[in-house]
């Protein structure tokens, strides 16, 4: 773990909360009354319940702790309360096109929030780098896997303001 802040959206939060609040409110409690159950029966050597509640219960808590750790070090930012919406922060929106032209919507989100399908790239990934603090006009080069791009900032947006 790094010392860089966890960026996170409300909405972004609320989901590992809700993730949480699931496992350990509703999973881990009736998993608990499983492996009860099937300790009960005997031997527990070739007891399936037995073997793969336990090893589900591991599974779980694992799970549990990542969450706690995530949401203790998350700073939520409000993208609707950005005051500068002339640059690239985070939870914009940015409209970016490529050497061929090839138009792509991109939001800048927590690490924890991305989702690729949807167009939402990590903060910290290196597009996400390479584009915080562009206008709209300004070029940016990143290296990526597939080898070094160039992009061209076309419009960047922001969430409006909730009332």
């Amino acid at each position: 773990m790094t010392d860089r802040p966890n960026y996170i959206t409300p909405s972004g939060y609320a989901v590992l909360r809700a993730e949480y609040d699931a496992l350990l409110g509703d999973e881990r409690p009736k998993l608990v009354d499983v492996i009860s159950w099937a300790a009960g029966n005997g031997d527990r050597s070739e007891n399936g319940d037995y073997i793969y509640g336990r090893k589900r219960l591991r599974e779980i808590d694992r799970r549990l702790g990542f969450l706690a750790r995530r949401m203790k070090a998350a700073k939520i930012v409000d993208p609707s309360a950005q005051a500068d919406r002339s640059r690239v922060w985070f939870g914009a929106t940015v409209t970016i096109a490529d050497e061929d032209d090839n138009e792509r919507d991109l939001t800048l989100v927590g690490d924890d929030e991305t989702d690729a399908g949807a167009g939402k790239i990590g903060w910290n990934a290196p597009l996400a780098r390479a584009l915080r603090g562009s206008t709209v006009g300004d070029l940016r080069r990143v290296t990526l896997p597939a080898g070094e791009r160039e992009y061209e900032v076309i419009a960047i947006d922001y969430p409006e303001a909730r009332a």
